[in-house]
């Protein structure tokens, strides 16, 4: 199925643009997970999922929060993507790219050896080095084009010379998407250029937004100016302020609030003329 079939069909059934980060975090996890549990981290990523699986369309594992644990975090990463299975979509965030046959290596781990729906690349090396992932035509490639932390205008607002390097960069998206699998990454932290590059990329290009929560990006932007003409094609995403809303062991019940609560204030601002 191909990957926007599939995020319009399981954010219809859940009513849903919420993508939970999955950033595992020792230092903000639970305390009594490390003393009662064989294997805290993924006992944390699966509460997690069963408390919220039917109000998000999709989750995001950030690779370095795996990565750090070597091994046993890959073997994590891998169950934790096993358990998440059926029609929610899994996004890995690894930021991913590189030249010709290395970027192939990296589509093909990502898409075939941890079977994730989505990934993240970096555009920085050209066309040449963004094509590999594409060959992978039911799959997603979410592109960064306008990225949420302070600094992004370091680059990103570099004129190109008409136009923000973002700009051209959101052209090319629109540009590569000709087996509708391209997506873009846009900080909710831009709503301006969220809004501008919504209009570059058209109707069918699904948007990963980050930057709400921890981050303060405003929601009701976000959504207004990332969604598209149907109120879809975006995915909202929040980690931090969800997965750690408790340290008890009430903490899986207390990030189904959180995401609960984020669920339905987002539908209220689709839901604005």
């Amino acid at each position: 199925m191909n990957f926007n079939k599939k995020l319009k069909n399981i954010s219809q059934k859940n009513d849903t643009l919420l993508c939970v980060g999955l950033d595992i975090d020792k230092e903000k996890m639970p305390a009594f997970l490390f003393k009662s549990s064989t294997n805290p981290f993924l006992e944390f990523n699966q509460s997690i999922i069963d408390a919220t699986r039917d109000i998000v369309c999709a989750y995001k594992l950030n690779m370095a929060f795996y990565e750090i644990f070597g091994k046993n975090g890959i073997d994590l990463l891998e169950k934790t993507i096993g358990y998440i299975g059926g029609d929610i979509i899994t996004i890995l965030d690894g930021k991913r790219n590189d030249i010709g046959n290395t970027a192939h290596k990296y589509a093909q781990t990502m898409f075939e050896t941890f079977k994730a729906d989505a990934i993240t690349i970096n555009p920085y090396l050209g066309e040449d080095s963004v094509l590999p992932f594409l060959e992978y035509k039911e799959k997603c490639s979410f592109v960064l084009c306008r990225t949420s932390n302070e600094s992004a205008r370091d680059f990103q607002d570099l004129s190109a010379p008409d136009k923000p390097l973002y700009q051209k960069v959101a052209q090319k998206i629109q540009s590569w998407n000709i087996h509708q699998n391209c997506g873009a990454v846009v900080g909710a932290t831009y709503p301006n250029e969220l809004k501008i590059i919504r209009e570059i990329l058209g109707e069918n290009v699904p948007i990963l937004i980050p930057g709400i929560g921890a981050q303060g990006g405003n929601l009701e932007q976000a959504v207004q100016n990332g969604t598209n003409k149907q109120n879809e094609l975006a995915l909202i995403n929040s980690s931090r302020s969800i997965l750690y809303a408790d340290h008890t062991k009430k903490y899986a019940r207390a990030a189904r609030n959180k995401a609960l609560a984020l669920r339905n204030e987002i539908n209220t601002y689709r839901n604005i003329n």
